[in-house]
């Protein structure tokens, strides 16, 4: 298709409007806009296409008889986008509001908190997806992420929910009542690692920590935890997983980053759908209420 010969859809919506109101002033009422709008976006129309499209010689307007098929064509054309746009909207307010999260965070912050967000939305199905892959936000699929991070994800709308340290801790009975004065004095114990993620080796290498063998036991992040405090393994996490267990001495802390991490709100740009909006109103009401993270 031609799309730079194409002419403006607004002025064939205003000639669309036109035929099926019969006057610019019903037309105008149709899209909101002034009688004279109509008349000058039909004059730019008939301008565009060199062609005679409304008879104005008489009392009232008319339409000639290549308006009379422009028109035809329009309605058809537009009755089509409508019903198409119906149907997928229809079919988007039907679908779960999906969530993607870590497994971790899932466990430690959302799912304590989710019944609030039920009890304020029964209407609303959700679906959460705990993982620690970075998903492709495409329309259809996932609505509203929780990732963790500094908020750099380009092409996606960020928002910091929860803002925490990175911190590496340890159950009590791993470490013996030691003390550690630099990161590279943890290699010689286990290490828990999050499947599909490379969290610690990172972690190391930011610390110029390097080693040749480093005992690890991978599993997924639900595991993690409960992993840590059976002293099954040192834990890199956010401060905000492991404040409650630190505060109550299931677990020390070893080392801690402080920076401009955070957990955030990853969405699409543009206007989300209903369910998505109230879900991201729930998540700032609970940033307001509990969102002390460091």
């Amino acid at each position: 298709m031609d799309w730079l010969g194409f002419p403006p859809l607004s002025s064939l919506r205003a000639f669309s409007a036109l035929a099926e109101a019969g006057t610019a002033v019903a037309a105008g009422e149709k899209l909101n806009v002034s009688h004279a709008a109509i008349s000058q976006q039909i004059k730019a129309l008939e301008s565009h296409l060199g062609l005679t499209l409304v008879d104005r010689s008489g009392r009232s307007l008319a339409l000639t008889t290549d308006g009379q098929q422009l028109a035809e064509a329009l309605a058809e054309g537009f009755e089509g986008i409508s019903r198409t746009i119906n149907i997928l909207t229809c079919a988007d307010a039907d679908r779960p509001l999906q969530i993607s999260t870590t497994q971790l965070f899932a466990v430690g912050w959302l799912m304590p908190r989710l019944q609030s967000f039920q009890e304020r939305h029964p209407d609303i199905n959700l679906l959460i997806n705990p993982t620690a892959q970075v998903v492709d936000m495409e329309a259809g699929g996932v609505d509203v992420a929780l990732r963790f991070g500094a908020g750099h994800w380009p092409g996606l709308e960020t928002e910091l929910l929860i803002p925490t340290d990175v911190v590496v801790a340890a159950a009590p009975s791993l470490i013996g009542g030691k003390t550690f004065e630099e990161p590279k004095d943890l290699v010689e114990l286990p290490w828990l690692q999050e499947l599909e993620t490379s969290d610690v080796p990172d972690w190391l290498r930011r610390h110029e920590v390097t080693h040749d063998r480093l005992r690890t036991i991978q599993l997924p992040g639900n595991l993690m935890l409960e992993g840590a405090r059976r002293g099954q393994g040192i834990l890199i996490a956010s401060f905000s997983n492991l404040q409650a267990d630190i505060e109550a001495g299931k677990l020390v802390e070893l080392f801690r980053d402080a920076g401009d991490t955070g957990y955030f709100i990853v969405t699409r740009p543009g206007v989300l759908r209903p369910s998505a909006k109230a879900f991201v109103n729930w998540l700032r009401r609970q940033r307001k209420i509990n969102g002390k993270g460091k």
